[in-house]
C-alpha cells in the first residue's frame, strides 16, 4: 500500500474528474461540486460507504467535533481529486454522545441499513471497545479514534488504532518522571473506558520504573468538584500528580488542584493535548505536562521527513477551512479515514470489508500525522514511542518539556 498522502490531480484532469465525480457526504453541508462546466452531471459510480462513530455531543464533543470536520474536508477533498479507484468517498456519521449503548446502536444502523464497507471509529475507548460485538459478526474493518490500549492489545484481526495506545504512552511518561527523580505519584482518572485502561496500564507499568503509585482516585464523567480526591493526593506524600483522562473534566481537576494549594507537578495523557483543555483550565494549566505525537509542534519530525511535509500541508488546510489549527484528535481522523482510503485503493476492483482489512493489515510506512504506521497480523496499532514527544503547558500554548 502505498504510504503516502493523496494529493489532488492537477490541470484538465482535475477538472474532468471533479465535473464527473459527486462529493457524497452523509451528515455534512457538502454537495456535489460546480464545475463551472454545462451539461456535466453528478458521478454515475455507485459510491464507497464507509460509517463514522464519533462523539459530537456528551463529555468527548470536544475530541468529536474536529474529527468530523477533517473527515468532511479531507472526504471533499479526495472526491475532488477522482476518488479511489473512479468511485467516490461517502462517509455517513452518526454521533454516540459518548455512551457506549449509542455507539453500538450506531454500528448496527451503520451495517444493516447503510451497508458500509468499513468503519471509523469511535471517539472513545469505551465506545470504539462496546462496538467490537457488531463488529466481529458482521466481519467489518474497524479503524478507531481512541487510545486505550485494550482496543488492539488483545488482537482482533478486524480492529485497528490511529492514537498512540496506553502501553505505548504511560511508559514514556513513566520514563520521564523517573528521569525528573520523582519515585511517588498520586494517580486520578475517570471511570470510563480511557480512564480505567489508563489507570491499569500506569498500575502495571509505574513500578518497573522505581515509581510508587500513593494514592489511587477516580472520578465520573460530569464530575464538577475533585477536591476531595486531590485533597487525598496532597495529603499521600506524592511528588506528582498523574491525571488520565480526555474529557473535558481535566480542566476540573488542573484548575481544583490550584485552588488546594499544590505545588507538585502535574502530569496527563495524550487525550489532553487539545487547546480547549488549556482554554479551559486558564492560569491553572501552567506548567502541566503530558505526552502526545509530534502533530503539536510539526518541525519536531524533522523537516526532511515525509511526516513533516504531510503535517504541514494538513495544518495549513484545517486552519485554512476552520480558522484554528487542528487537535491531535483531527490527526486520529485523518489518519483512520487515509488508512480506509489507501486500503481501498489498494484492493483494486474488489473493494469490499474483507479485502480492506486484508490491504489494512498490509500497511507499511504509511506517514500520517501521528506518525509512521507499519501494521502487521500482530499489531494493529501500529505506532511506536519515537512518534511521541513531552509537552509542557507555558504562557497559553505548548513547547517542548524540557
Amino acid at each position: 500500500m502505498r504510504g503516502r498522502i493523496l494529493r489532488l490531480a492537477m490541470g484538465v484532469l482535475e477538472a474532468a474528474l471533479a465535473a464527473a465525480l459527486a462529493v457524497t457526504l452523509v451528515g455534512c453541508s457538502a454537495g456535489t461540486p460546480n464545475t463551472g462546466q454545462s451539461g456535466a452531471g453528478k458521478a454515475s459510480a455507485e459510491p464507497i460507504k464507509i460509517g463514522a462513530i464519533v462523539s459530537l455531543t456528551g463529555t468527548y464533543a470536544g475530541l468529536g467535533d474536529p474529527e468530523k470536520k477533517t473527515i468532511e474536508m479531507e472526504v471533499k477533498r479526495i472526491n475532488e481529486a477522482g476518488g479511489v479507484n473512479g468511485r467516490p468517498i461517502e462517509v455517513i456519521f452518526e454521533d454516540d454522545g459518548t455512551d457506549e449503548a449509542k455507539a453500538v446502536a450506531a454500528a448496527s444502523k451503520l451495517i444493516e441499513q447503510d451497508k458500509v464497507v468499513a468503519i471509523i471509529g469511535a471517539t472513545g475507548t469505551g465506545q470504539s471497545m462496546a462496538v467490537r460485538s457488531e463488529i466481529d459478526r458482521a466481519g467489518i474493518p474497524q479503524v478507531s479514534m481512541a487510545g486505550g490500549s485494550a482496543i488492539t492489545a488483545k488482537l482482533d484481526p478486524l480492529v485497528f488504532q490511529t492514537p498512540w495506545s496506553n502501553t505505548l504512552v504511560v511508559p514514556f511518561t513513566m520514563e520521564y518522571l523517573k528521569k525528573q527523580g520523582i519515585t511517588k505519584i498520586g494517580l486520578i482518572t475517570d471511570t470510563g473506558g480511557f480512564g480505567k485502561d489508563g489507570k491499569a496500564v500506569v498500575t502495571a507499568e509505574a513500578p518497573k520504573f522505581g515509581i510508587s503509585v500513593v494514592s489511587d482516585q477516580t472520578f465520573n464523567a460530569g464530575d464538577t468538584d475533585m477536591t476531595a480526591q486531590l485533597t487525598n493526593i496532597k495529603n499521600s506524600g506524592a511528588q506528582a500528580v498523574v491525571m488520565w483522562t480526555s474529557g473535558k473534566e481535566a480542566a476540573t481537576v488542573v484548575k481544583n488542584a490550584k485552588q488546594l494549594g499544590i505545588t507538585i507537578p502535574v502530569y496527563g495523557s495524550h487525550g489532553n493535548a487539545r487547546l480547549e483543555f488549556i482554554e479551559g483550565a486558564g492560569d491553572a494549566a501552567e506548567g502541566f505536562r503530558f505526552a502526545a505525537g509530534k502533530i503539536l509542534l510539526p518541525e519536531s519530525y524533522g523537516k526532511d521527513s515525509a511526516e513533516y511535509k504531510t503535517a504541514t500541508e494538513f495544518v495549513d488546510r484545517y486552519t485554512t477551512a476552520y480558522g484554528s489549527p487542528p487537535s491531535t484528535f483531527a490527526g486520529h481522523a485523518y489518519d483512520a479515514l487515509y488508512l480506509i482510503v489507501d486500503a481501498a485503493r489498494a484492493a483494486g476492483g474488489d473493494i469490499t470489508p474483507t479485502a480492506i482489512r486484508e490491504q489494512l493489515e498490509k500497511t507499511k510506512a504509511f506517514s500520517g500525522i501521528g506518525g509512521s504506521f507499519t501494521f502487521s497480523p500482530t499489531d494493529h496499532n501500529g505506532l511506536t514511542a519515537e512518534d511521541l514527544n513531552m509537552y509542557e503547558v507555558k504562557n497559553g500554548t505548548w513547547i517542548l518539556a524540557p
